[in-house]
């Protein structure tokens, strides 16, 4: 019988391992590869703040699972995780519904012989009062659109009354590089709606506040990173608190342990990560305080050799250090990377690689204006980056992931497809 790989989650990390998988193991028999997702389409996560802001047209950038699946050799169902039954080795769906809340698509269970569990992450409130309630969140495309027209409704109305004047106050929780990118790129969105003739609000009417907890904007990365990033964020005009620890999130404000009361009608939560709650010690695997499934450099998990983890999702000890492997997309990369030979070597009986987090460095967008970050290699060791050369990086990162996906020729075909069709669509999305 063909071995069944099941990988559950299409994230960055889930759909390169799926997408090498078939061209290897699935294109020659092998293996049959099947991915799970709970949506039809894929965009690249570390997009969704310029996707809320307006300045990324998710559309023009998502991979649809069903023609990816075609052309690389594996298989594709839709729906979301819900248990595991490790006995039967089988996993079970949720039922899919649509729009209105009818059943799409019922629930299920796939058997498999390997699984691959990659479902990533959600943000983390840690419990803090009114902030599922009046927060927005960066987890998904949907969320991300939402806020985008939350914005725009901002502007359309102000410009149909003729409020000349009025101002948007949007507070961002959290100076990890999702709210350092998107207090950035929100600066970028005032000015390009106004210049669309949106001009009730002017720029400078578009007030920006970015809370952070600890003491340094970017706490995950140096210091000599977080300085050039804060100071960027102040010419900008993005207002930042730091050694601010939000208590209370309310309808129209904010408040923090030190008594600041911080006001916005658009609030975004990006402080923290967390695995899905559905993984919490599910059929008694082991997992940590934010759900993470704990496992070896074998990337298996440690109760189970047939059930592996990667990316966001899984608690992965670094040799050496008390920490776990960061949740960063370039570990999900080098993670999936190393699955396709570990998979391999499973089906042949071969001893399983065990995974070693290199750190190549850290990129961060402050939209149009600039980029820093440092790269780190054997070569050069430690390079700072800033301004145009930072940003070329940067852009390079998500060429990277698209070339995993479609290969080198469609990726340039796709760069000249983006290229020749700028002079026809606007530099902000307007919809």
């Amino acid at each position: 019988m063909t071995h069944r790989i099941l990988i559950v989650g299409g994230g960055a990390g889930g759909l390169e391992l799926a997408t090498r998988l078939g061209k290897t193991l699935g294109k020659r028999g092998t293996a049959h590869i099947t991915l799970v997702d709970a949506n039809l389409t894929h965009i690249w996560k570390p997009l969704l703040h310029e996707v809320a802001a307006g300045s990324l047209n998710a559309h023009s950038e998502e991979l649809n699972y069903v023609a990816q699946a075609k052309w690389n050799h594996f298989h594709f169902q839709l729906g979301r995780m819900s248990g595991l039954d490790r006995a039967a080795r089988s996993v079970r769906l949720a039922p899919t519904l649509d729009g209105a809340g009818r059943q799409l698509v019922p629930e299920r269970v796939l058997n498999y012989d390997t699984l691959v569990i990659a479902v990533g992450s959600t943000t983390n409130d840690f419990g803090t009062v009114g902030a599922a309630q009046h927060c927005l969140f960066l987890d998904t495309r949907q969320q991300a659109e939402r806020f985008h027209q939350q914005l725009l409704n901002h502007y359309l109305r102000a410009q149909a009354l003729g409020d000349a004047g009025e101002k948007i106050r949007v507070a961002i929780v959290g100076a990890g590089a999702t709210g350092v990118e998107l207090a950035a790129e929100m600066h970028n969105a005032a000015h390009e709606l106004a210049a669309y003739g949106l001009d009730r609000i002017q720029p400078h009417d578009m007030h920006v506040t970015l809370i952070e907890a600890g003491p340094r904007v970017l706490p995950a990365l140096p210091e000599r990173i977080s300085e050039p990033v804060h100071r960027a964020l102040e010419m900008l005009g993005v207002s930042v608190m730091t050694n601010a620890t939000v208590s209370e999130v309310c309808a129209g404000h904010l408040k923090t342990r030190n008594g600041d009361v911080i006001e916005a009608s658009l609030k975004v939560w990006a402080a923290g990560i967390r695995a899905p709650s559905f993984l919490k010690d599910i059929d008694g695997l082991e997992t940590n305080h934010i759900n993470q499934l704990r496992v070896r450099p074998t990337l298996q998990t440690t109760l189970d050799d047939d059930v592996f983890a990667f990316g966001d999702c899984a608690a992965c000890p670094q040799p050496g250090s008390e920490h776990n492997v960061p949740p960063r997309a370039q570990a999900a990369h080098q993670q999936a990377s190393m699955l396709v030979k570990s998979l391999q070597a499973r089906l042949e009986g071969k001893t399983l690689p065990t995974y070693v987090y290199k750190d190549y460095g850290s990129l961060v967008s402050l939209s149009r204006f600039s980029a820093v970050g440092n790269l780190m290699g054997k070569l050069t060791g430690s390079v700072t980056l800033e301004g145009w050369l930072a940003r070329v990086f940067y852009a390079s990162l998500y060429r990277m992931h698209q070339v995993a996906l479609y290969g080198l020729m469609p990726t340039a075909l796709l760069m000249l497809g983006n290229r020749l069709g700028r002079g026809t669509e606007p530099r902000l999305k307007l919809h």
